[in-house]
């Protein structure tokens, strides 16, 4: 299965190239289902690799003048604090077991990944309607900067506790409330993602969680050739089209994870 795996990390990589961000959330299925990563590496090592990915995007975004660094800062500081809670503070409290039903457990590992599926299921619904629920909500929400706050804490709380980049919430986030267009979003958001991400996985060093660096480095490797090969790609397939597809695919895988974990 590992083999797999890898081919299934330079998918991560190619998707993430065309569509400019959602296929990183198939980062910790990949290491839990086919390396058998136990559900809290997986998501300190999905935000290494998310991180490390989004960061390669930034640069083109960059260059473009498509990153809007100040509402990054705003997003992002709060986001650190929600990254910090989720990993530092809940994680360790959760206890191995949550509960028991009929005498059969319900563990740690499951509960992220329950939540984790419900993550992929948002996302899927984001990114199968193309943007039509955001194009709605900006002609009815006003600019607001403590919300944008708010948001930012909210997000780095999810991400912190799955281990995914929260591109789908950030986005809508920066168009409705900052008033951003779609591509400067985009470029903001990666920004956003890679610190995000790469505290939240800092913070996992300082904790001594134990990391397998050649292992890490080898499927980050792969995400990146993907990426740079989905950006090569994306002249010739439009990411209007694909997305829908990709959204499909990742709610069947959503819905699959969750009824795993309850049939467990």
């Amino acid at each position: 299965m590992e083999i797999v795996g890898y081919g299934a990390m330079l998918f991560v990589g190619v998707t993430l190239g065309l569509l400019g961000g959602g296929g990183a959330i198939l980062t910790v299925p990949i290491l839990v289902y086919l390396f058998s990563a136990p559900a809290v590496m997986a998501t300190s090592y999905s935000l290494f690799v998310v991180g490390i990915s989004s960061l390669f995007g930034v640069w083109s975004y960059h260059q473009k003048k498509l990153v809007d660094y100040r509402a990054a800062l705003t997003f992002a500081l709060p986001s650190f604090i929600g990254t910090y809670l989720a990993r530092r503070v809940l994680l360790p409290l959760l206890p191995s077991v949550i509960f028991h039903y009929k005498e059969v457990p319900f563990t740690k590992d499951q509960l992220i990944m329950t939540i984790f599926a419900l993550v992929m299921v948002g996302a899927s619904a984001s990114m199968i309607q193309k943007g039509k629920v955001i194009d709605a909500a900006v002609h009815k929400v006003s600019q607001g900067p403590l919300l944008l706050v708010a948001l930012g804490l909210a997000v780095g709380f999810v991400a912190g506790f799955v281990g995914a980049g929260g591109g789908f919430l950030i986005i809508p986030s920066l168009v409705v409330l900052a008033r951003m267009s779609m591509p400067k979003a985009v470029g903001t958001s990666l920004l956003i993602i890679s610190a995000n991400s790469l505290f939240g996985f800092g913070g996992d060093l300082l904790a001594h969680i134990g990391t397998e660096w050649p292992f890490l480095m080898g499927i980050t490797s792969l995400a990146l050739l993907g990426t740079w090969g989905g950006t090569r790609l994306a002249h010739w397939v439009p990411a209007s089209q694909l997305k829908p597809t990709f959204g499909w695919f990742v709610l069947v895988m959503g819905s699959y994870i969750i009824l795993r974990q309850w049939a467990a």
